[in-house]
């Protein structure tokens, strides 16, 4: 099978209209009958049903379908990486959301810096859902990833830090005075909870102002709190399930620049956990 082959196949598998898949590539319809026909022949398996009702695929379409989607991801992505490494300036693009980075990345990206392997770093700040995709389609090169609400498919990945959750609420909310509370707390308060309630909310700013509303309580790993804003509180909550912060790219990826990233990361976040470890100690004592 060819890309050109695959391209024109996903068209009509996502319009199921001939006429239309022609229209978005460019091309006149017999054209590209003949093509998926040819397709179907040498895969010797149907592709479609063609009937007076429409178009609809086969259960070997709908597995092709899949299977496309993955084989022109990676050419696209593989097409990306190689423009990018071809650059004059080699970098690497970072993925993250906005404070997602753990409290670690000012760290790294100055230890990074004095790296002999180091190159420029670009950071492509973006929300929650995008962080993986950039990765996946060769926009980026890596990206602070959390687990365990991400998809890690297809990725190798360095665990960095791990954090406990934290309740982020208006200050006039009824538990904002807690020392603590429990995920029982949080679900007997008619307030909802964040992401539960309303997961399709993914930008931060948008989240925290309706937290300030006393719209929703956003639970959030305890690095949050750096970035709240003075009308709202973190109440830690003590049975909230840990979240990872990690550092992931494709598997198998050969890059010296970014192997160095990622060997300078854990080693920061591993003085980070020491260093607050120790000062947990001693306050303990205390």
């Amino acid at each position: 099978m060819e890309t050109r082959e695959l391209t024109y196949f996903t068209a009509v598998a996502e319009e199921l209209n001939f006429g239309r898949a022609a229209r978005r590539l460019g091309i006149a319809q017999p054209p590209l009958s003949r093509a998926i026909q040819q397709l179907e022949r040498r895969l010797g398996v149907r592709l479609f049903e063609r009937s007076s009702r429409g178009v609809s695929l086969t259960p070997a379409g709908e597995v092709l379908a899949r299977e496309a989607a993955k084989i022109l991801g990676a050419v696209t992505a593989a097409t990306a990486r190689t423009r990018r490494a071809g650059l004059a300036e080699p970098r690497l693009v970072l993925a993250l959301k906005p404070g997602g980075d753990g409290g670690l990345l000012p760290d790294v990206l100055a230890a990074y810096r004095t790296h002999p392997d180091a190159v420029a770093v670009e950071l492509a700040l973006c929300g929650v859902a995008e962080r993986a995709r950039l990765v996946r389609d060769g926009t980026a090169d890596v990206a602070f990833l959390h687990s365990p609400y991400e998809d890690l498919t297809g990725f190798d990945t360095e665990p960095l830090r791990v954090e406990a959750g934290v309740a982020v609420m208006t200050s006039r909310h009824p538990l904002a005075g807690r020392e603590h509370v429990r995920l029982a707390d949080l679900d007997a308060d008619p307030t909802p909870r964040w992401p539960r309630a309303h997961p399709e909310v993914t930008d931060p700013a948008t989240l925290m102002q309706l937290a300030a509303l006393g719209r929703v309580v956003v639970v959030a790993p305890e690095s949050v709190r750096e970035q709240v804003r003075r009308d709202l509180v973190c109440v830690p909550v003590l049975d909230g399930t840990p979240t990872t912060v990690l550092l992931a790219w494709p598997e198998g990826t050969r890059s010296r620049a970014l192997a160095a990233f990622v060997r300078t990361a854990a080693e920061v976040a591993a003085r980070v956990s020491v260093g607050a470890g120790t000062f947990r100690d001693r306050s303990h004592r205390e």
